[in-house]
């Protein structure tokens, strides 16, 4: 069972793992070093907790250790009580979901892992936006898609806000990231993926009529501003697009990777 611990000093070593966690520079060092990454809120606690992901620590105010009791009763690692003041001094926001935790990372699986049972997969170029990522992930996992390939310039799925707006689904759907962004979409295609890039271009495929059951598609996504890379739009072995209607000529990435998953899953 977790050890309450009651803490009254934002500087306290011990909240070190929280700290700062609007600070997506000092993140991104920080939980790169200790190999750790947060989760906020109690549903999504919980899910990283049933995936399987190990707690370093967690940090609540008092009200919130009854509405985590079950969680906290399965695990040895500290739990730091604060009160709401000191607890958006050490975060830098107001942590109104009333819990935060700690959890370990996990080594990522190699390409070849992730694509070995897959049949429809999504694969992401360069979003740097985490609330995007973390749609995408959301969308994904709700809709069926086996498994997402990041490139190497990829936000980091596992960033706090990442894991909020995927509601935690980042934790139940296979990914990894790969480190050659050159080959990448040879690489998948030599699994036996058909390939196909999706962009706002007139001149692409509708992508429903582009989509054959019983075949493995990777479907690719590009950056929020500039879109899919020439080479990765080069690439690929058909451009798709998802038609618009009333002048509109293109829509989010993540509304766009909703709808595109539920075609590709459904085709």
């Amino acid at each position: 069972m977790a050890e309450l611990i009651t803490l009254a000093d934002p500087t306290d070593p011990r909240l070190a793992d929280y700290v700062g966690l609007r600070d997506v520079t000092l993140r991104r060092s920080l939980e790169a070093e200790h190999g750790l990454f947060i989760a906020e809120g109690d549903k999504v606690v919980r899910r990283a907790v049933d995936a399987g992901y190990e707690i370093r620590s967690l940090l609540m105010t008092r009200k919130w250790t009854s509405g985590l009791a079950d969680v906290l009763s399965a695990t040895a690692a500290p739990c730091f009580v604060v009160g709401e003041e000191l607890a958006e001094q050490v975060t830098g926001f107001h942590v109104h979901r009333g819990a935060l935790a700690s959890f370990a990372r996990r080594v990522l699986p190699e390409l070849t892992e992730v694509l070995a049972t897959a049949r429809r997969v999504i694969v992401v170029e360069d979003i740097v936006d985490s609330t995007n990522l973390g749609a995408i992930f959301r969308s994904a996992a709700a809709l069926g898609v086996d498994a997402i390939v990041l490139s190497p310039r990829c936000a980091d799925p596992l960033y706090r806000r990442s894991v909020k707006v995927s509601m935690g689904a980042v934790f139940g759907l296979p990914y990894t990231r790969t480190a050659d962004w050159y080959g990448t979409l040879d690489q998948i295609r030599s699994h036996g993926f058909r390939v196909l890039a999706l962009t706002p271009a007139p001149d692409a495929t509708p992508i429903e009529q582009a989509l054959a059951g019983g075949e493995r598609v990777a479907l690719v996504l590009g950056s929020e501003g500039s879109g899919l890379s020439q080479r990765w739009l080069a690439s690929a072995d058909a451009r798709v697009t998802i038609r618009m209607a009333r002048g509109v000529d293109s829509l989010n990435v993540g509304a766009c990777a909703a709808i595109a998953a539920y075609l590709l899953v459904n085709s």
